[in-house]
């Protein structure tokens, strides 16, 4: 009796996508304020609860915190970066990641979208801090 797989296939958005939160991951850890910036669209909502402090940031606010802070690569920290999940459902995504830099333990859940010319952009970027 053969098995089919229960895994889903990974098609061509999912896989733009895969490659749009590698590049994210690594801007955050390389504080790339630029490459960071092109992972956005440019009127993304970013909101956190960190340490019990409801916290909202403009983009630019956010992508200049980036640049203007001491990069992880900069001090060769561990990359501490990783994809959990992806759901795709036409046009619009969801994507959970980990973002461990600098000390801190942060979880996004981001929500995508399908731009024009088939380009996906993050257009929700929801964040907190676990301890670790």
């Amino acid at each position: 009796m053969s098995r089919r797989s229960t895994l889903p296939s990974v098609d061509d958005d999912h896989q733009r996508i895969l490659e749009l939160l590698q590049t994210y991951l690594d801007a955050l850890y390389d504080g790339d304020a630029r490459t960071l910036r092109s992972t956005f669209h440019p009127q993304a909502l970013l909101f956190a609860e960190v340490r019990g402090e409801i916290v909202q940031k403009a983009l630019d606010v956010y992508v200049d915190g980036v640049a203007n802070r001491e990069s992880p690569a900069s001090r060769n920290d561990p990359y501490g970066m990783s994809i959990l999940s992806v759901e795709v459902i036409g046009a619009i995504a969801s994507a959970k990641v980990r973002v461990k830099v600098t000390g801190n333990n942060y979880f996004n859940f981001l929500s995508l979208l399908k731009t024009g010319g088939n380009e996906w952009r993050i257009v929700n970027k929801l964040y907190t801090h676990l301890d670790a």
